[in-house]
C-alpha cells in the first residue's frame, strides 16, 4: 500500500516539483496540498486518517507552519511530519522538536533523500520511537547547510558523497586514517559504485566548491589547515577538516 502524504508549501513551483516527482512512484503518494497553514490545517483536520506524512514548509502567508504543528499537538492527533524549510536558526529547531517532528529537511534538497525519509518514518520501528534524535538531525542540518553554502549543487554526485563521507566521519573519527581504504569502500558499497568513481565525484564536487563557493568562509574554514592561496585541500582535508567544524558547532548548541 503507497504512503499518502500531503504537501504544505506557499512555493507553487515546489508543490507542483513533488507532485510531479511522486506521480508515478511505487511506494508513495500525494493526496492533499494546502499554500498556507490555515488551509492546511482544515485539511488535516477533516482527513488526517487518511495522511501517512505531511511535509510542512514553516514560513507561510496567513497562518505558519507553527501554528499546524500546535494545533496537531493540541488535538493530540498521531501524524508523522516532515519540517521542509529553508529556515535553520539553532533556536526555532530545538523549540519545534518539541512538536515531535520527525526530520528537518532544509531548502534545497535531494529528491531521492525525502523519499528514503518518508519511506523511514512509516515503517514500523520507527514508529515506536516517536521523536528521533534531534542531535543527528542537527548535524544533517549543518552538514547540508555548510555544502551550500560552499557552493556545491545538490544535484552533483559529489554533493551526496561528500556528504555521507562527513557524516561517518563525524560519527567515527578513527575513519580519519582509512579514508582511501574504508571510507571510501563504504560509500561506494551504499550507492553501488567503485572507490574510484567515489574519489573523483568528490574531487570535482570540491573543484566546483572553489569557484563558485564564499571565499571568505573557505578561508574561515580551510585556512587553519591549508594554504587556500596556493592549493584547495584535498578530499581528506576537505572531509576531515569540516567534521571538526561541526564538532565545535554542537558542542555549542548542546
Amino acid at each position: 500500500m503507497k504512503k499518502k502524504i500531503m504537501i504544505v508549501d506557499d512555493n507553487k513551483a515546489m508543490v507542483e516539483m513533488l507532485n510531479e516527482y511522486f506521480s508515478n512512484n511505487a511506494q508513495i503518494e500525494v493526496v492533499e496540498t494546502a499554500y498556507d497553514g490555515e488551509e492546511a490545517w482544515t485539511k488535516i483536520e477533516e482527513k488526517h486518517n487518511d495522511i501517512d506524512v505531511v511535509l510542512l514548509d514553516l514560513i507561510m502567508p496567513r497562518k505558519d507552519g507553527l501554528y499546524v504543528l500546535e494545533k496537531i499537538r493540541e488535538t493530540k492527533m498521531r501524524l508523522n511530519v516532515i519540517v521542509v524549510t529553508s529556515y535553520n536558526e539553532q533556536e526555532t529547531i530545538r523549540n519545534i522538536s518539541e512538536f515531535g517532528v520527525k526530520y528537518f529537511v532544509l531548502k534545497p534538497f535531494d529528491l531521492k533523500e525525502l523519499e528514503k525519509r518518508i519511506i523511514d518514518i512509516t515503517t514500523s520501528k520507527l514508529k515506536e520511537n516517536k521523536i528521533l534524535n534531534l542531535h543527528d538531525n542537527n548535524v544533517q542540518i549543518l552538514i547540508t547547510k555548510i555544502l551550500h553554502e560552499l557552493g556545491i549543487p545538490s544535484h552533483i554526485k559529489g554533493y551526496t558523497y561528500i556528504r555521507d563521507a562527513i557524516n561517518l566521519v563525524y560519527d567515527n573519527p578513527s575513519l580519519i586514517g582509512g579514508i582511501t581504504k574504508e571510507l571510501y569502500p563504504s560509500i561506494g558499497s551504499k550507492y553501488d559504485t567503485s572507490v574510484t568513481r567515489v574519489e573523483r565525484a568528490i574531487r570535482h564536487a570540491i573543484e566546483v566548491s572553489w569557484n563558485r563557493g564564499d571565499w571568505s568562509l573557505m578561508e574561515e574554514i580551510f585556512g587553519h589547515s591549508v594554504d587556500i592561496d596556493k592549493a584547495k585541500p584535498t578530499n581528506s582535508e576537505f572531509i576531515v577538516t569540516i567534521a571538526d567544524k561541526l564538532r565545535l558547532e554542537m558542542l555549542k548548541v548542546s
